[in-house]
């Protein structure tokens, strides 16, 4: 199959330019002190800090004039907001909500107008409505919705009503997500859907296992040659293809099995094509069948689910038609989790099937405060702006908050809440800049990425809050650029201790991907597929969560070939050993006897531990608890963060961006490609090395019994004999004894050549002759 998946998203917005010099210490996590929950504390919204807004609800009018088309205008200061018009009515209902920011006020007085929209010149307005802005009441929720009120408006022919509600109130209010903000007035047309605050809930994704057993009755057009027989499985835009079987009779057998990922509601059909490899460029076709996916069996459990027979579509030339049938079992797996995400990241591990949940173990909050130094991310009206807006992603729940315009600092201070089924998983939360304001043409303009932070909820301790600015850091092809600072106020609160700790003995993903695993192949397949599925339908809401937005939040090329994360991940390999190595240094210098007073207490230790063998497992298990007391003292203070030195984008070379960066097929010139390519195979033929290395060591070990050698086969069986006489009658702690003596020997005891069982094992005989 063509995996035009493995594109390379090359979007990268351009910067302005004028970026300041960056330190190491830009890189660190900071910790803020925000004053939140404000002055009136609430179980709902305490992790942000509390803002006020004036709350304007237009309701309706009613005995307006006769032949108006009647909107209403609503101004504060300089601020402006405008309800839509209609045409030729009387009695218009709008029920609209504006909101101007208490901290933007510019007046001490509100006017409401009720306006006759005008095809040609200046409006006029038909009356109007003054408010105090001193005597609007304050509302907070859990109080009710203020009930609107009938006004009449001041107007000279004296007639006419409009029905308002008035108040102050906080970003709590249930009106906030929906108003018309005074600091997005520049947006018009479909940008003033697009800057609003939204919640989105992902598809309900399933794998639908398709078994294609075999066919009956199947004739090609041409009875004098054997026909090539295959069939192809779509769903969708999905296809996968049976093996062609050279079929000599009537009914080819196949029994292959696929899988697909589907969503709820099940829209598209399973549509399976028996075709007839005729040419190498030509498939006849045999038979056709199409099927809803409503028809088919949900499985909970790995039980088997019984087999179907279908009849295909009539197919024929002329009055010979022919109808045959096909075998298959299909059904729709709720046992696993449909995985959208890396799992090195993954933020939900439930299986499809709803009756598998367990119950929550956990509650996560989190206050998106504001972002701090955001860099210029294009030009408006000859000027560097960023239109910014914030999205988190947990489980199946995504949240955008509202778009903040023209400002490098905007603040938003949204908070929302997620249950937690496992605290082994991880929020993404990306910032990005709203190119779609209702001044671009359609199609033309891709939401930019500004950054991404990543929090496991298992480095969290409970019922903390964590307020920390996270630095926004991008990859671009020049190297990783700070693009400013995101605030955070995170909080996990544990529901049940004991339900936590039953969490981490069990499996990371729900027993069916254990029972009945997935390939490396097809678990790689059908992320991408799942991936393409929640895209297209979150781009489908409104206001759409674009696809370039999803798929930034869900990593769609984090398996792309790249220099610099192969570098990292060698150097995390090296980490790890370099513990092993230091132990290993540190026993040599023992042998070496470089500290007599250390190799004494060695000797002590070795002879206590060989006179009492029971104390081996209690000293080990005594030394890791101290350990970890000792190192309690040192733990993290807060959460990990985007490490760019751990990345090794710090000092990584020009080309291996611009090869990072590339698009899959290559766009880049032939000379480059070749010296890309030049640089692989140096690379993998130190590799190359290694692994014929290791083979060769384990290869020698397996001849030391093969009688490939056959005198060195004498020589070890011989020693295994001698060995097991001398090990049977001599007590394993003088076995033991004579052994680590022997190893901690002074220097003047040892020579510098390789030992006996070196030299042997070196000259035993591997495949490695019989290579080409």
């Amino acid at each position: 199959m063509n995996r035009l998946r493995n594109r390379r998203m090359s979007h990268e917005p351009p910067l302005v330019p004028g970026a300041p010099t960056l330190r190491r210490d830009d890189y660190e996590l900071r910790n803020t002190n925000p004053h939140l929950g404000g002055e009136r504390l609430t179980s709902t919204y305490d992790l942000v800090e509390q803002t006020y807004h004036l709350y304007v609800r237009v309701v309706k009018a009613k005995e307006l004039p006769l032949g108006v088309d009647p909107y209403v205008e609503v101004k504060l200061g300089n601020y402006r907001g405008r309800t839509n018009h209609f045409e030729k009515k009387t009695n218009p209902e709008w029920n609209q909500v504006f909101a101007f920011s208490k901290d933007r006020v510019q007046s001490s007085t509100l006017e409401v107008y009720v306006k006759d929209k005008e095809m040609f010149g200046r409006d006029e307005y038909i009356g109007r409505v003054v408010f105090d802005l001193n005597e609007i009441p304050t509302r907070v929720p859990p109080d009710s919705p203020l009930a609107a009120q009938w006004y009449r408006v001041e107007d000279r022919r004296g007639q006419g009503e409009i029905m308002l509600a008035v108040w102050m109130g906080t970003q709590a209010d249930e009106a906030f997500p929906e108003a018309w903000h005074s600091d997005a007035s520049f947006a018009h047309g479909e940008g003033v859907f697009n800057v609003r605050s939204k919640v989105y809930v992902s598809p309900k994704l399933w794998y639908l296992r398709v078994n294609v057993i075999e066919a009956q009755d199947v004739i090609p057009s041409d009875r004098t040659r054997v026909p090539e027989v295959s069939v192809k499985v779509e769903v969708g835009n999905q296809m996968l293809r049976t093996k062609i079987t050279s079929a000599r009779t009537m009914n080819p057998l196949w029994n292959e099995d696929f899988m697909f990922v589907v969503a709820e509601p099940f829209e598209d059909h399973l549509v399976l094509t028996i075709e007839d490899r005729v040419h190498h460029s030509r498939d006849e076709v045999l038979g056709v069948l199409s099927l809803p996916l409503t028809v088919f069996e949900k499985r909970l459990d790995h039980r088997p689910v019984h087999s179907r027979w279908f009849n295909l579509e009539r197919y024929g030339v002329g009055e010979m038609k022919f109808s045959s049938r096909v075998h298959v079992r299909v059904c729709l797996e709720g046992g696993y989790h449909v995985l959208d995400e890396s799992t090195l990241y993954i933020s939900d591990q439930r299986p499809t099937a709803k009756q598998l949940w367990k119950q929550p173990c956990g509650i996560l909050e989190v206050g998106i405060l504001a972002a701090q130094g955001l860099l210029p991310m294009k030009m408006k009206d000859g000027r560097a702006s960023t239109d910014a807006y914030c999205v988190a992603k947990y489980g199946q729940k995504w949240v955008r908050t509202r778009t903040i315009l023209d400002t490098l600092n905007p603040k938003w201070n949204e908070q929302y809440t997620w249950e937690v089924y496992d605290p082994c998983t991880v929020i993404t939360l990306g910032v990005f800049d709203n190119c779609h304001l209702g001044a671009e043409k359609p199609g033309t303009e891709r939401d930019s990425r500004i950054g991404k932070v990543r929090i496991r909820l298992s480095t969290l301790e409970a019922h903390r809050i964590y307020t920390h600015a996270y630095p926004l850091l991008v990859l671009h092809p020049s190297g990783v650029k700070k693009m400013g600072e995101l605030q955070l106020a995170v909080r996990f609160t544990a529901l049940s201790l004991a339900n936590m700790v039953y969490r981490y003995g069990h499996p990371l993903l729900p027993k069916m991907h254990y029972l009945n695993p997935l390939t490396v192949n097809q678990v790689d397949t059908l992320r991408y597929q799942a991936m393409n599925i929640v895209a297209a339908r979150l781009g489908r809401a409104e206001p759409p969560l674009r696809k370039e937005v999803v798929e930034y939040m869900l990593d769609v090329d984090s398996h792309m070939w790249s220099m610099r994360r192969s570098k990292a991940n060698f150097f995390r390999i090296m980490s790890l050993l370099s513990g092993l190595f230091s132990v290993s240094k540190w026993f040599n210098n023992v042998q070496q006897w470089k500290n007599p007073i250390t190799t004494v207490l060695v000797h002590v230790l070795f002879l206590i531990l060989l006179w009492y063998p029971e104390l081996i497992l209690p000293t080990m298990c005594l030394y890791m608890f101290l350990i970890g007391l000792w190192n309690y003292r040192f733990r993290a203070r807060h959460p990990p963060h985007m490490d760019p030195k751990l990345s090794w984008a710090e000092a990584v070379h020009p080309d291996e961006l611009d090869e990072e960066f590339d698009t899959f097929p290559t766009s880049r010139p032939p000379e480059t490609v070749r010296m890309r390519y030049d640089r692989i195979r140096s690379i993998a033929g130190r590799i190359q090395t290694v692994v014929g290395d290791l083979a060769t060591q384990g290869e020698r070990l397996g001849s030391l019994l093969s009688w490939r050698d056959p005198r060195a086969t004498s020589l070890f069986v011989v020693f295994s004999l001698c060995s097991a006489v001398v090990l049977y009658m001599t007590p394993f702690r003088v076995v033991a004894l004579v052994a680590g003596l022997y190893m901690l020997r002074h220097p003047r005891f040892r020579s510098k050549l390789p030992s006996v069982p070196s030299n042997f094992f070196k000259r035993l005989p591997a495949k490695s002759d019989s290579l080409l």
